[in-house]
């Protein structure tokens, strides 16, 4: 199995493989390039922790939330950190979520997530990933960030580390601007592949050749509409696939903390720069490996 564990850092910029794009012949008979895209995951693939659960104690501060909707929260994330959670518990903690928020004032929740960024994200993102997100972008593909999470969160963390695409959950407002207990677009298991598919077919990207990170069993069909999986952390039902499937398989140990220092989108010129350049020329080099399989 081609397993390789963090800590890994920069390396030479030709490690990830460069674009060979394909061509295509459009609905005028032209022919256009098609891009490439690297696809991620949000939560334990590119941040330590769930993007929601961690905000719960700005909540609580805020007056959003209640001692016991902050205790809840606090019990859900340790318990997320150390066993994941599976398709049934993440659709019921959405449940749970979308009537907890019901009646609250969607541009307030924003600006409390920007306000409060800084506090909640030290350390939060690993290393490895911003790595790898740079890398990607280098390389001129298409960096993506894609999350079950709702859209306020997922955007202001993305933005946070350098990238401003995402496609995330969106949940339902009224004419007020108050959120209701429904989803409009929910980026979760086969949502997710379906909202890459869609993106590919609008925009001119080239799935077979574009990347997808995760750590979940869930993201499978996510993983699987791409021609370059990788696993990341993975759960245990996640890892037995990608040993059969001989995915590569990373493991991401150095969550750091993203500052003013560290310019986008190059975030790997501050923190992350004193880790392992041996274990990160492993790591790029079995993707390039793949890319040529």
């Amino acid at each position: 199995m081609r397993q390789l564990k963090a800590p890994y850092g920069p390396g030479p910029t030709d490690s990830i493989p460069p674009i060979h794009g394909h061509v295509r012949a459009d609905s005028a008979d032209t022919l256009a390039v098609m891009q490439q895209a690297a696809f991620f995951d949000l939560d334990k693939t590119v941040i330590a922790k769930s993007s929601t659960l961690a905000f719960g104690k700005p909540l609580y501060q805020a007056g959003f939330l209640g001692r016991k909707a902050l205790a809840r929260m606090g019990m859900a994330q340790v318990f997320y950190r150390l066993f994941g959670a599976d398709e049934d518990q993440l659709s019921r903690a959405r449940d749970e979520l979308l009537h907890l928020i019901a009646g609250w004032q969607r541009d307030e929740i924003e600006q409390l997530v920007r306000e409060t960024l800084d506090d909640v994200a030290e350390p939060l993102v690993y290393a490895e990933a911003l790595f790898l997100i740079d890398e990607h972008a280098r390389r001129g593909r298409r960096v993506i960030i894609i999350s079950a999470s709702p859209e306020e969160i997922v955007l202001p963390i993305a933005e946070y580390i350098g990238v401003t695409e995402v496609i995330a959950t969106k949940v339902k407002t009224d004419n007020q601007g108050r959120y209701l207990p429904e989803v409009d677009v929910y980026a979760m298991g086969p949502g997710k592949a379906v909202a890459m598919q869609d993106l590919a077919r609008t925009q001119g990207i080239d799935l077979e050749g574009s990347y997808a990170y995760s750590d979940s069993i869930t993201d499978l069909p996510m993983l699987e509409a791409v021609g370059n999986p990788v696993v990341v952390n993975p759960e245990k039902e996640l890892r037995a696939i990608a040993e059969e499937r001989d995915w590569p398989m990373l493991e991401f140990q150095r969550p750091v903390t993203v500052g003013p220092a560290i310019p986008r989108p190059s975030p790997l010129t501050g923190a992350a720069v004193a880790l392992s350049a041996a274990a990160l020329a492993a790591a790029v080099a079995l993707l390039k490996r793949r890319s040529r399989s």
